[in-house]
């Protein structure tokens, strides 16, 4: 319902996080209707969808079933961290979830991400979209590097 409101107040993009007790729990059936509803949705109103992982509170098999049941709901992105979490996004991360969906999901590195080093090894192991609140700083070694 979140979903479809922010839609309709004209959200052109969807977030959400996973829900990590189903996740914890084992309930796989649960985390993908609720993942393949909110795709759905978003994709019937022409809306980006992205489930947010926060891997920081997940183990890396874990991570490798979202990314795999992602692959099934078909969401637009699957997204590492909020950035609000104990960590945020790992080249390891970035690289695993990458690697389970291919080119059939884009994978977003999100959360601690402060510098071009960072920022390039994110996109080397496969992140499609950066989240940061260091645009500049990474703009300014993207260029140094370049000169």
């Amino acid at each position: 319902m979140e979903a479809l409101m922010a839609i309709s107040q004209g959200a052109d993009e969807i977030d959400y996080v996973t829900n990590i007790t189903a996740v914890k729990d084992g309930n796989w059936d649960y985390v993908e209707r609720e993942m393949t509803t909110i795709a759905d949705i978003c994709r019937s109103a022409g809306v980006l969808s992205k489930v947010i992982f926060e891997n920081c509170y997940l183990e890396k098999s874990e991570i490798e079933h979202l990314a795999k049941i992602s692959l099934r709901a078909k969401p637009d992105f699957i997204k590492t961290s909020t950035g609000f979490g104990t960590g945020g996004a790992t080249v390891e991360d970035v690289a695993l979830m990458k690697q389970v969906v291919g080119d059939d999901v884009e994978v977003k590195a999100a959360g601690g991400i402060r510098d071009w080093k960072t920022c390039k090894a994110m996109i080397e192991a496969g992140a499609s979209r950066i989240g940061c609140s260091a645009g500049m700083q990474i703009l300014e070694g993207f260029r140094a590097e370049r000169s």
